[in-house]
């Protein structure tokens, strides 16, 4: 009767499983088992599509529109063309490709230079010079230009634009030239975008699984964020807060560890609960069902004192915007009740003193 008008922090655990779907409420309510810990570990896992997986690497020493070359000229005369009187070498630098592909020399005239390598570029020069002077030497360098190249942005060490040459072919050393992530790497995941393809993996999985570390190609977007996933702890809890995720998994036995514990002066260990929406598919698998259409509430109860409860608060998984919510214990709301009630008698009597006082 006491409950009816006292306070409380939250809902009891008689509560809860009054406002289940079986006693008409609108909530699953489900006690934890290997079962249900098995089937809501299955959920999808980060990971770049086949299309970015499978991408051959690029071939850098292909030049683009944008790049910028230098030309060393030999000329087998002491007076050449390009050299100048007294000296049979000519250089040409900062020579840009244009953006439909070609560059200008002197005497070998207008040059299309992208899609070619620097080697074939060389052979091409030289067959329109050897026409204006005996027997010319090529030397062509591809610098760094802004042909073929990348955009990093979010948590790293240098946003920009990041050329694709061959330390940068792929993920991890476009990465390592950004000047690496700055938040704690386990919980780091990097977002890869091409065209119109895009996918996120964790960062540490680039290190460790080999095909995860993709070649990059011209125009790919990459962003590096800090996990955001977090959940609500609530109720008799050592502290009732939003907790951001701290690794990449972490157990409901886990979320309670990372806010103090359990509070002993109230908290009741029958009565950890884990309130979450879930998907149709995760809901219909839980419930053994098929016919579930849309998200539904469910409501996960943990007995810490059953013979296996700790060992299923260890595997029963937390996810994004999961409530882990702790009922105080039955004692606790009796000693509310009494507490209360003997306040007010103290209060009723403090009162009717003072008034006896004033009437004298």
């Amino acid at each position: 009767m006491l409950n009816g008008f006292l306070p409380s922090s939250g809902p009891t655990r008689n509560q809860i499983f009054a406002g289940s779907v079986q006693r008409e409420g609108d909530a699953f309510v489900v006690e934890v088992n290997s079962r249900v810990t098995a089937v809501t570990s299955a959920v999808p896992a980060l990971g770049f599509p086949s299309s970015l997986l499978n991408a051959a690497s690029a071939n850098t020493d292909i030049i683009r529109p944008g790049d910028t070359l230098t030309l060393t000229i030999y000329e087998n005369v002491n007076d050449g063309l390009l050299s100048g009187e007294n000296a049979n070498a000519s250089a040409i630098s900062s020579i840009q490709v244009d953006g439909a592909g070609f560059i200008f020399i002197p005497y070998a005239g207008r040059i299309r230079a992208a899609g070619n390598t620097p080697e074939q570029l060389r052979e091409i020069i030289t067959r329109n010079l050897d026409e204006q002077t005996p027997d010319p030497q090529v030397i062509v360098i591809r610098e760094v230009g802004d042909g073929a190249t990348v955009t990093v942005s979010g948590d790293i060490g240098g946003e920009g634009i990041y050329p694709i040459e061959r330390p940068t072919r792929r993920l991890s050393g476009i990465l390592a030239a950004a000047g690496g992530v700055t938040p704690d790497p386990e919980i780091t995941q990097v977002t890869v975008i091409r065209g119109g393809q895009s996918g996120t993996v964790w960062y540490e999985d680039i290190f460790l699984e080999p095909q995860v570390d993709i070649a990059m190609r011209d125009g790919d977007r990459i962003l590096v964020e800090e996990d955001s996933r977090s959940f609500t702890a609530l109720g008799a809890t050592a502290a009732q807060t939003l907790v951001p995720f701290e690794s990449r998994t972490i157990s409901a036995l886990e979320a309670i560890a990372s806010v103090g514990g359990l509070n002993p002066n109230l908290a009741d260990p029958t009565g950890v609960f884990v309130l979450r929406n879930e998907p149709e598919e995760m809901a219909n698998a839980v419930l053994g069902r098929s016919d579930l259409i849309g998200t539904q509430r469910f409501v996960y109860v943990l007995d810490l004192t059953a013979p296996t409860g700790m060992f299923e608060a260890r595997d029963f998984a937390i996810r994004d915007e999961d409530t882990v919510y702790v009922t105080s214990a039955p004692i606790t709301q009796w000693n509310n009740a009494i507490s209360a009630l003997t306040g007010t008698l103290t209060n009723a009597a403090g009162t009717a003193n003072t008034l006896s006082s004033l009437g004298q």
